[in-house]
């Protein structure tokens, strides 16, 4: 079964985004007890040998999954993401989940906006009218010009620019390498990377938090098993809006388990970059059309 199975896909879609809300409220106890390095690290570790299981099975082998020819692009992909997870998490705890969160879902309108110079894509009018107006959105939370303005919400505007590009690089790649390989390189080349920097910031974790870790790993497994299942049953385009659910699970857990506020501009803003978000797929969506 595969594309059409758009009801499906979207259960499949909503259920991803809870497990991943659920990771990270989970980053942002963890990361408030010990190094952020540290938690990423362990993490990845968790995703690596997830990510060689996926790939050699779709390839056939991790020889075949390991193909590329573009290996510097590849590895720069895979160290861009373990950087932008550090960035994310470390702006969970600074800042929040619910603000962090709701500044780091523009990214899809930083990716629209520089398909263009990067990838060539044709992007019109109403996209970037969308693109403005979600960029309004992002500047009603951050309040640059008022005195509740946090320098840490810059962490989250670097990690959003940084997924963005991210999500440009594997486009990219996928004009030459298959989703099996862009996906091997992910997981190994962000775990080497972490791996390097988060040893020298290894701590002892207490027996409880531990099983809080393998929480982390699991839910981040079975995360990316789910959305990778949610493209199988359903086209991209049709389920895609529902991730931003994900915000809306957080802001739960921010409000009731970490006892975070939901300021009111907030709110506007984050409404705001979500119908601009949901409109700049559907004109990309017809348009493909």
């Amino acid at each position: 079964m595969s594309g059409n199975d758009t009801k499906r896909g979207i259960l499949l879609m909503s259920l991803t985004m809870l497990i991943f809300a659920s990771q990270d409220g989970i980053s942002r106890y963890l990361a408030g007890e010990y190094n952020v390095m540290m938690v990423v690290m362990i993490r990845y570790w968790f995703f690596a040998a997830f990510v060689l299981t996926v790939s050699a099975k779709r390839a056939g082998s991790i020889a075949n999954a390991a193909r590329t020819q573009q290996p510097l692009l590849q590895i720069f992909r895979g160290v861009l993401l373990a950087l932008e997870v550090c960035i994310l998490v470390a702006a969970f705890t600074l800042l929040g989940l619910i603000e962090s969160m709701a500044i780091f879902i523009s990214y899809p309108l930083i990716v629209a906006a520089l398909s263009g110079p990067i990838l060539g894509e044709q992007v019109g009018l109403y996209r970037w009218t969308a693109i403005g107006i979600g960029f309004i959105g992002v500047l009603i939370i951050l309040q640059p010009g008022g005195g509740v303005f946090s320098p840490y919400a810059l962490l989250a505007v670097v990690s959003a620019l940084m997924f963005a590009l991210y999500t440009l690089l594997t486009r990219y790649a996928a004009r030459k390498d298959t989703a099996a390989t862009s996906f091997f390189w992910t997981g190994l080349a962000g775990a080497a990377a972490i791996t390097v920097i988060g040893v020298w910031f290894w701590e002892p974790m207490a027996a409880g938090d531990w099983l809080w870790m393998l929480a982390l790993c699991v839910s981040g497994a079975s995360g990316h098993y789910l959305l990778i299942k949610t493209y199988e049953v359903a086209e991209a385009s049709a389920v895609q809006p529902f991730a931003y659910l994900q915000l809306v699970f957080v802001s739960v857990i921010g409000l009731f388990v970490f006892g975070e506020d939901l300021r009111i501009n907030v709110v506007i803003g984050a409404g705001l970059v979500i119908s601009a978000g949901v409109f700049a797929l559907w004109r990309a969506r017809r348009a493909t059309a």
